[in-house]
C-alpha cells in the first residue's frame, strides 16, 4: 500500500519505518528540512532502540523515503497518517493546531480517493473536526479513522511489530477492509484488531494512559505510607500483584511519571471533563500525587543533610524519565535537579543517552559526565532516578571511595538495603526502611 506518515517525530519514525518493514512504499513528510535531512542520511532526532537499523535499511530497500513535500506525500498515497504534535495548552487541553493544518493541506490535495487516519494523541471529537475541515476544501469522498498508538519509549518497535492490540475508530465498512489488511502482518499470532466507533476510540487512548497514571501514583502513594509504618513496598506490590484482578505491571514505585504521554493525557482528559461537566475526581489525584512525588528524592536529600544542602555536590545518575530513551519531558530528574540547585547544592549528572536533551534545559548549570563515576568523584550523594541496565549492578567498592560520604538514594529501587548496609552506605530507596552501616 502507498502510505504518508506526515509528522516525523516519535510517533510518525515509527509507525513509517514498521509499515515499511512490512512492505509497503511509506514517504515520511515534515516541513523541518534540517530533520528531513538527517533522517535520508539515517541519523535519528530520538533514541528508540531497533529504530535505527530499521530506518536505514527500508531506505536502502526503497520502502521508505523521507520528504518536506508534505502536499506531494499527500497526493501520492492511499492512506495518510497524521502524526504531528499535539502539545498542552496552559489550561491542559490539547492544542489541535498542528493536526488541523495538515488537515487543511489533505483537503486541498485531495485528488483521488483516500483513508486519513489521526495517530496523534487527541481528544475526543477531534476526528470530525479533521474531516470538516478537509470537507471544507474538497469535494472528492474520503475517510477518517482513529488509530491511536500504544507506544511504550524504549520499546515502541516492538510494541508496533508485535502489540498486544491494534484499536481502530473507523467511519465505514470499506475503510475497515483496508485497515484490516494493512495491520494483517502485526496480529498474525492472534491479538486482537479491534475495530469501533471513531470516538471510542480516540476515548481509549487516554483511558489507557490514565489508568496506567494511576497504577504509579497509587503505588507511590502506598510506598509513602510504608516508610511511615515500616512495611516494605517490595514485598507488599508482590502481595497485591499476584492478584489476578490485580496483575504485577505498573505496581513499580518511583519518583513520579513523566515522559511525552502519561502527564500531557491525564491532564487532557481531566481538561476534556471540566469542558462536558463530568469532573474526574480520580485523574485530579492522580496528578497531584505524581507532582508531590517528583518532589520525594529531594525531600530525602534534604532530610539527610538536614536542610543544608547549599555547597553540598550531589550525583544523579539517570536524566531520562525512563530507560531505553533519551526523552527528558516531565523527568523525574530534572525536577530533582531544579530542587537541588534552588537549595544552592551543585549537581553533577550522568546519563547513558539523555545529557545533550537534558542540556536544552539545563544549560551550563550542572556538570556533565560522560561516564557514571565521573560524576561521584567528591560528591556528597549519589541519587539514582532512572533505570537504566548499566547502574543496576555497579562497583560500590569504587562508588564509596569516590564519594565523600556513603550515602545513596535510589528513587528505583536497584540494591538491596542489606547488602549495602553491609557495604557501609546509608541506603534510602522508595517505600523501603532506611538501610544504614552496623554502628
Amino acid at each position: 500500500m502507498k502510505v504518508a506518515v506526515v509528522g516525523t517525530g516519535y510517533v510518525g519514525l515509527v509507525v513509517g519505518a514498521c509499515l515499511a518493514e512490512t512492505g509497503n512504499d511509506v514517504v515520511c513528510a515534515d516541513l523541518d528540512a534540517a530533520k528531513i535531512t538527517s533522517l535520508q542520511r539515517n541519523r535519528l532526532p530520538i533514541y528508540e532502540p531497533g529504530l535505527e537499523p530499521l530506518v536505514g535499511r527500508n531506505q536502502r530497500e526503497g520502502r521508505l523515503q523521507f520528504t518536506t513535500e508534505v502536499a506531494a506525500a499527500i497526493e501520492r498515497s492511499d492512506i495518510v497518517f497524521i502524526a504531528v504534535g499535539t502539545p498542552p495548552n496552559e489550561d491542559g487541553s490539547a492544542d489541535l493546531q498542528h493536526v488541523l493544518d495538515v488537515a487543511t493541506t489533505v483537503g486541498r490535495h485531495l485528488h483521488a480517493p483516500k483513508i486519513v487516519i489521526t495517530k496523534s494523541t487527541v481528544p475526543v471529537g477531534t476526528a470530525e473536526k479533521v474531516r470538516a475541515e478537509i470537507a471544507r476544501h474538497t469535494r472528492t469522498p474520503f475517510h477518517v479513522c482513529s488509530n491511536p498508538e500504544f507506544l511504550k519509549e524504549g520499546a515502541a518497535v516492538e510494541d508496533f511489530m508485535k502489540p498486544d492490540r491494534v484499536v481502530v475508530g473507523i467511519d465505514s465498512e470499506e475503510a475497515a477492509r483496508v485497515l484490516e489488511q494493512l495491520y494483517a502482518p502485526f496480529v498474525r499470532t492472534g491479538n486482537p484488531l479491534i475495530f469501533m466507533d471513531i470516538p471510542s476510540a480516540e476515548m481509549t487512548k487516554y483511558a489507557a494512559n490514565a489508568m496506567l497514571a494511576a497504577r504509579i501514583s497509587f503505588m507511590n502513594q502506598i510506598a509513602r505510607l510504608c516508610e511511615v509504618v515500616g512495611a516494605d513496598v517490595s514485598l507488599v506490590r508482590k502481595g497485591i500483584g499476584t492478584d489476578r484482578r490485580i496483575g504485577a505491571a505498573f505496581l513499580f514505585p518511583g519518583p513520579g511519571y513523566g515522559g511525552s504521554c502519561f502527564p500531557k493525557d491525564v491532564r487532557a482528559l481531566i481538561r476534556t471533563g471540566e469542558e462536558r461537566g463530568v469532573p474526574l475526581d480520580i485523574l485530579q489525584a492522580v496528578e497531584a500525587a505524581n507532582q508531590r512525588q517528583k518532589r520525594v528524592l529531594f525531600e530525602k536529600l534534604e532530610r539527610h543533610f538536614r536542610g543544608q544542602l547549599a555547597g553540598e555536590t550531589i550525583a544523579v545518575w539517570g536524566l531520562a524519565f525512563k530507560a531505553e530513551t533519551d526523552d527528558v519531558r516531565e523527568s523525574p530528574a530534572l525536577a530533582l535537579v531544579e530542587a537541588l540547585l534552588a537549595a544552592g547544592a551543585a549537581v553533577r549528572v550522568h546519563d547513558p543517552a539523555a545529557l545533550e536533551t537534558a542540556r536544552f534545559q539545563l544549560g551550563d548549570r550542572v556538570a556533565y559526565a560522560s561516564r557514571a563515576y565521573d560524576a561521584l568523584e567528591g560528591a556528597s550523594a549519589l541519587a539514582v532516578v532512572t533505570e537504566w541496565l548499566e547502574y543496576r549492578n555497579p562497583d560500590f567498592d569504587r562508588i564509596k571511595r569516590l564519594l565523600k560520604r556513603p550515602l545513596i538514594v535510589d528513587g528505583r529501587n536497584l540494591y538491596d538495603p542489606a547488602r549495602l548496609a553491609r557495604l557501609g552506605f546509608t541506603y534510602d530507596s522508595i517505600g523501603r526502611r532506611v538501610a544504614c552501616a552496623p554502628s
